[in-house]
């Protein structure tokens, strides 16, 4: 079944690729190429080459310093910067390959992912997490991440609400 799921992966990819770029291009839709999430995260899609404005602006712009990329090696081989590409514009790549359209990061790479997302948000950098449309694997990771982050401020915040002294008798947040 996995080896059926690669197949059917790699055999749609370019058309699923074809799409997303149309939709991006779309003058009623049209859609960026990436969002803003928080201070430290963008959301988005395949950025292709070093030489497309995208990558630029991200790099420019965004202050991205960190490249999450949840694509297998063949869908980003010929398409997107190599690891070597984004060290040369100061980036650090992290690649946790997950199968396209059926798969989702493994826990292990979940928080691989995550440790990575926060250790470049301690330095204050932006961390572009992407897969092909943006919409999936990396929107997974991004929940994640999310999930982490508020957890650890809903716990600092119920903490700090409980030794306050302001707070008698029974309190659930």
């Amino acid at each position: 079944l996995a080896a059926a799921a690669l197949t059917f992966a790699r055999l749609l990819f370019y058309p699923t690729l074809l799409y997303t770029l149309a939709r991006e291009r779309l003058p009623l839709r049209r859609r960026p190429g990436f969002h803003r999430i928080d201070r430290s995260v963008l959301l988005g899609a395949l950025p292709l080459r070093a030489r497309s404005p995208r990558v630029r602006q991200l790099v420019q712009e965004e202050n991205v310093r960190a490249v999450l990329t949840l694509n297998e090696d063949y869908e980003t081989r010929f398409l997107c910067c190599s690891a070597r590409e984004w060290e040369a514009m100061g980036v650090e790549q992290l690649r946790l390959s997950t199968v396209d359209l059926t798969g989702v990061p493994t826990l292990e790479n979940l928080q691989k992912g995550v440790e990575f997302v926060l250790k470049h948000r301690e330095c204050g950098n932006s961390v572009y997490v992407h897969c092909k449309a943006g919409r999936s694997r990396s929107a997974t990771m991004v929940a994640a991440y999310l999930i982490q982050v508020r957890t650890c401020l809903y716990q600092k915040g119920r903490i700090f609400v409980r030794s306050s002294g302001q707070v008698k008798g029974t309190f659930i947040i």
